[in-house]
């Protein structure tokens, strides 16, 4: 490793994200899967942005664009150890750039489970 390289922290996947991401089309796996790489390294795809609604610049979204489809895959930073993937899906709803209200649910309820699953682990 070279010395300007961090170190690559580990991917927790919650729920069904990691399946999730493997049902998607193989060019939008790819993005994914390189901007988590990105993140795990401490580094941002340029797809990246924060996601609004959680309270900081923790959780943040890829947003990737295939055949007329939009892809979202959600991720927090907030964590020391890890990278954790929340939720990946295709962004159905016509409302333009929000994310729909049960896909932001389901992300704050993966994000309080990861919090209690990263702070229970000891040290």
């Amino acid at each position: 490793m070279k010395e300007s390289e961090s170190p690559q922290k580990p991917l927790i996947w919650m729920g069904r994200s990691r399946r999730d991401l493997a049902a998607l089309p193989a060019p939008v796996v790819d993005v994914f899967g390189y901007a988590l790489y990105l993140a795990q390294t401490g580094r941002r795809h340029d797809s990246t942005k924060v996601m609004r609604g959680f309270g900081d610049a923790g959780v943040l979204e890829v947003i990737e664009s295939h055949a007329g489809n939009a892809y979202r895959a959600v991720y927090t930073v907030r964590f020391a150890t890890a990278v954790v993937v929340l939720h990946v899906f295709q962004k159905k709803s016509k409302s333009g750039g929000r994310t729909p209200k049960p896909d932001m649910d389901l992300i704050g309820i993966r994000l309080r489970q990861a919090a209690d699953l990263l702070i229970a682990r000891p040290t």
